[in-house]
């Protein structure tokens, strides 16, 4: 049942993604002038929550645009009705639908659409992950100087020790090809895929993911935060790989 829903709120918050896609739309500003949010994020968000509402009404809800919704339950719904909402904004089909389902601060299930591309990424705690319903896994490289990486950054820049662009700068003074899509969901997913052989991100928010992580995990990724600890999605920085550069990376990120 708890799949059922995901995959119906899923699969609903992309056809309004698909049906406002290059407008128009309103666009505002939130915490800085490029963190963006449309009219069709919160229609999204809106589509989500009311089919999640109607078959479980005591579950907690934590979204991008309304921020949390809390009730006394061990299962909590992680949503990010747009993520890649800059790309969106823009006409750029690098976007997608995000929604993660805890039980007891455990991850259970993951969903990322990006219906302009027609992918569907799931991931079931224990149970593999599927593109499409096929199932996927994670690339088999093993030396950090053949990989191929995405990355993200933040909004706000700030003067600090090992700041983003100090890190980029290293892995591409290593001859790394780097790619930054705009959207950390389908940088994980992509990972899962192998397509990617590893992401990191030093500034993600709860929704950015807490789906994708899972799907790399279930494709036989690796997740930690840039210490090498478990990752929890409500941790800021994140390190995803193929498992096998994982170490290599770290030492990079951390130099």
């Amino acid at each position: 049942m708890l799949k059922a829903t995901l995959l119906k709120a899923t699969q609903a918050s992309g056809k309004i993604l698909q049906q406002y896609f290059n407008g128009p739309f309103e666009v505002s500003s939130k915490t800085t002038l490029n963190d963006l949010v449309t009219e069709v994020d919160k229609r999204s968000e809106t589509a989500i929550i009311d089919i999640i509402r109607a078959e479980y009404a005591d579950h907690f809800i934590l979204s991008e645009e309304v921020g949390e919704m809390k009730m006394a339950s061990p299962y909590k719904w992680i949503i990010d009705p747009i993520d890649g909402t800059v790309n969106y904004a823009n006409g750029i089909p690098i976007c997608c639908v995000s929604i993660g389902v805890e039980k007891d601060g455990e991850m259970i299930l993951g969903a990322v659409y990006n219906p302009f591309m027609n992918e569907f990424f799931l991931a079931e705690k224990g149970q593999g992950a599927t593109l499409n319903d096929q199932p996927i896994h994670v690339s088999k490289k093993t030396d950090l100087d053949n990989a191929f990486l995405v990355t993200g950054f933040p909004y706000h820049y700030d003067e600090i020790p090992n700041s983003p662009l100090l890190v980029f700068e290293r892995f591409m003074r290593k001859g790394i090809p780097v790619r930054r899509l705009g959207s950390a969901a389908i940088d994980l997913c992509w990972v899962a895929c192998g397509r990617f052989d590893g992401f990191w991100e030093p500034h993600l928010q709860a929704w950015d993911s807490a789906a994708g992580y899972l799907i790399v995990q279930e494709a036989g990724g690796k997740v930690t935060d840039y210490s090498g600890q478990v990752y929890s999605p409500y941790q800021k920085k994140i390190l995803a790989t193929n498992g096998h550069i994982h170490e290599q990376m770290l030492e990079v990120i951390n130099q």
